[in-house]
Order: C-alpha cells, then structure tokens, then sequence
C-alpha cells in the first residue's frame, strides 16, 4: 500500500508528491498521458510561487532557465507600473514556459523518490476506514492510505468522488497556440499595436526561431472544447481580428480556452482530496492558475505527511479545505472582473477608464498586483498581530536568509530572545536563535509553509500554541 497516491503530474501534484518526499511519504503519482505534454499553457511564476521554490532551495535551477521581469499590466492588462516595496525579497515575475517548469519539478520529484507512472488512467475509486483503492482503465487496482486529484479542469477524481463544481459555464473563447509567423516584426508590432487597442484578449509573443506564441479571440464557444482549433481556424479569426494572418504556419499546438468560472464545494472527502485546476477552473487572466495550483499543494503537503506520520493534531487535515477554498474564491473574483475589464462593451470600457484613472494611485496599484501575486493571502488564525496567517518574507539573518532555513519543510521558531524553547517538538520545528534587523517582534513561530502562526516572547504562550498546527509533545 502506498500512503499517497497523486493523481496528476502537473505542476500541482509535483510539488505535492516533493513536498510528502522530504518527510519519507510513500507516494505514486499517476498520469493518464503517456508522455509530458508539449504545450505551455502558463508562462510564469508570480512572486508567492517563487518563494516557495526558495524556501525548498530550488529557485537557482528556475532562474538558470527564465526571465525576472518587474512590469505592470497584470491585472487585465492595465498599463501601469511594477509597485516599489512590495513585501517580498523576490519583487518580480519569472517568465519561464510550463514545459519548463513541468520538467523542473519532474526532475526535482525524481531525485527526491518519488514514483511516476505515465499511461494510467482512473476510472474507479472507493475508499474505506483504512484507506483508499484506485481502479485503473486497465484493470489494475492499488490501494494508498489517501489520494489527491490534482488532475486537471476536468478531473476525474473529482467526478468519481461526484464532488459538486458548480459555476458558470464559458460565454467567450479565446484561440491559443504556438505557429511560426512570417510577417516582418516592424508590421507585426504596428498591427498589434493598433488592435490591442480595443482587444485584449489579442497578441503575438516571439519566442525565437521566427515562432510566436499567438493569442486571438474566437469566433463563438465550441460546443467541445476538448477538440483543438485548426490553423485554418486560426488564420480565419486572425483576419476577422487583425485584418492579416500573418503568414502564419507550421503550428507547434493549438488550443482554446473558454473563460467558465466553477469551483469544487468540498476539496476533501474522508481520505481523498483536490488541488489545483481540480479544485477551481477560472480564466488565465492574470496568469494565476498555475500558481493557485502550486500554492494549493504547498498548503496541503506537510498536513498530508504530518497526518501519515502520525501526528498531525485534530483538525489539521481539514484546515486545508478551511485555506484554500476562500482563497480560490477570491481568484474566481478577480478572474471574472478582468474578463469583464477587457470586454469590448461600452460599459465595461467605461469601467476600465475608470480604474486605469485609480490604479495611477500608489495604493490601489499595490492591492492589485499583491492580489494577482498572492502575496497578501492572510489565512483566519484568529485574533491578534496583523502578520498571523501571512506568509513571512524571506529575511535576511545574520547568517544567510531566512528561507536557506526552510529546505526541509518542517516549522520554524525565529527566535530574537534566545529565551525560548521547543523541547517536545525538536523532530518536526527547528529552532534558529538569531537577531534579525528586519523582524520587530521577540520571536514568530513559522509554519512548514511558512505562514506565521505566532508571535510573542512568553514560553508559556507557544508551548500552548504549538499543539495547535504540530500535534502532541513527544518525549
């Protein structure tokens, strides 16, 4: 029996099984495609997503391979600045391909044991007291003490668990894919320039070797979205748009996306759980898919391991639907604003001039990109000091950097007093002494993910606190 099964081999449910990895979790992941996809979706990683690759010392082989670039326009492509000070050591966006990213974390999930099997499809699923048993289109059954469905828009975890998605359905689609263009540069930048005026939801990115990635509103919802446009297609809606195809040829792929807004009522049934496009589907405005998905399994991770190890206190599991839901709520918000922002509509267009007047405002600017970043994501710890339930930023200790702390996934006391202690949970909380210039608080006791969980100086105080996200004292 295994202790996890991941069903997805995504980005979500790489950076899960990593996460169960370093606790010694037993984990398979299974992947109906028989070979990584060539498509690249998703096109970056937005702060947040970043600094979990640094807090598990794998950011350098990320930035050995894209771009750190720091400017506006992501929130329904609103021209405006990259913000000054935002609250994070790591104040850009990194421009790397999914197939890049997908690579990264397969080999990063390979080093650390993990198992990955490709060619399997789920068809069935069952679980009891002890665990749960995948039934696969072959016929093969296995059984782990707990599953996740990190398998996509149209999981089928989540159907076999007849978990209710409820939402709206696509009202505008739009065409995506790679294609070599061979129109010259200078025309291509004036056709954009001049289109994008009233539509958004068109571009062409060069990508080198004369191939662009190409985006162009569709003419109408298919009625399956499953089955790939044609370059023909392609070519049709490009002229209706821009006026030319720009000699478009020799596609790499071709797909289309609608902008259907649903998500799961439950992320978790008994042992068996969602994460990522599972979980929520949304338009990629804003390019925070991939990025929820990544955030969604960092939260999960250590509460899975904790829990096949025993000691994950009463609760724990849960906190997890508890987390994430509202903060997948709130893309779903945010999507839907920006699919209306980029409308071609009167109305929404007098919307847009009015928030393109208040994003020139410092504050409003900075919401918005920390919105999109998902570096403001606060979780309900209760009452008490604002940072509860915020991510810490990666300090700047004495001796190296907060998150060079953190490779391990376990907690983390920060601790300025030198007075403190976390004798009966040294297996599963480090304890680093140390006098920090930018934290202005005795001491904060810091999650795997690295949320705080509590700040004070009395041993009293965090000897009560720590049972509530590590479990009982040993020893």
């Amino acid at each position: 029996m295994y202790d996890v099964i991941v069903v997805g081999s995504g980005p979500t449910g790489l950076i899960l099984s990593g996460e169960l990895r370093l606790h010694g979790v037993h984990v398979l992941v299974l992947d109906k495609e028989a070979e990584p996809t060539r498509q690249s979706r998703a096109q970056g990683l937005h702060v947040r997503s970043i600094e979990v690759m640094a807090q598990r010392g794998l950011l350098e082989r990320f930035l050995g391979l894209g771009q750190q670039i720091a400017v506006g326009g992501f929130f329904a492509g609103l021209a405006k600045a990259w913000p000054e000070r935002l609250d994070t050591a790591h104040s850009y966006v990194l421009a790397i391909p999914q197939q890049v990213t997908e690579r990264l974390l397969t080999e990063h999930a390979t080093e650390v044991g993990t198992e990955i099997r490709r060619g399997c499809e789920v068809v069935g699923l069952s679980q009891d007291e002890d665990g749960v048993t995948v039934e696969l289109a072959d016929g093969e059954e296995l059984r782990a003490r707990y599953v996740v469905g990190c398998d996509g828009g149209r999981s089928a975890v989540r159907k076999l668990l007849g978990v209710a998605c409820p939402g709206e359905p696509s009202r505008v689609e739009t065409l995506l894919g790679e294609m070599e263009l061979t129109v010259a540069q200078e025309e291509l930048t004036a056709v954009m320039t001049e289109v994008r005026k009233t539509q958004l939801r068109f571009g062409a990115m060069p990508l080198g070797d004369g191939v662009f990635r190409v985006i162009v509103p569709a003419e109408g919802v298919a009625e399956d979205r499953s089955t790939a446009p044609t370059l023909d297609e392609f070519k049709e809606q490009l002229r209706a748009i821009a006026g030319t195809d720009f000699g478009a040829h020799s596609p790499r792929w071709l797909s289309r996306f609608g902008d259907a807004t649903r998500q799961a009522e439950r992320y978790r049934v008994d042992r068996v759980f969602l994460a990522g496009d599972a979980a929520h589907i949304h338009p990629p405005t804003g390019g925070q898919g991939l990025n929820l998905g990544i955030q969604d399994a960092f939260n999960l991770g250590w509460k899975l391991a904790a829990a096949v190890a025993g000691w994950a206190p009463e609760g724990l599991l849960d906190s997890y639907h508890a987390e994430r839901h509202p903060v997948a709520t709130d893309v779903l918000d945010n999507t839907r604003a920006q699919i209306q922002l980029m409308s071609t509509e009167p109305g929404a267009q007098a919307v847009r001039r009015l928030l393109a007047e208040l994003v020139e405002f410092d504050d409003v600017n900075r919401y918005l990109i920390e919105k999109i970043t998902a570096i403001s994501v606060r979780y309900d710890f209760g009452e008490g000091d604002e940072r509860l339930g915020r991510r810490m930023r990666d300090l700047e200790l004495k001796q190296g950097r907060l998150y060079e702390r953190m490779h391990e996934g376990r907690g983390l006391l920060l601790d300025q007093t030198g007075r403190l202690s976390v004798e009966g949970w040294a297996d599963r909380v480090d304890h680093v002494v140390e006098v920090c210039e930018e934290l202005d608080v005795p001491a904060v006791l810091l999650r795997p993910d690295g949320h705080v969980s509590w700040i004070g100086e009395d041993q009293r105080e965090l000897l009560a606190h720590l049972p509530t996200w590590f479990g009982a004292a040993t020893g």
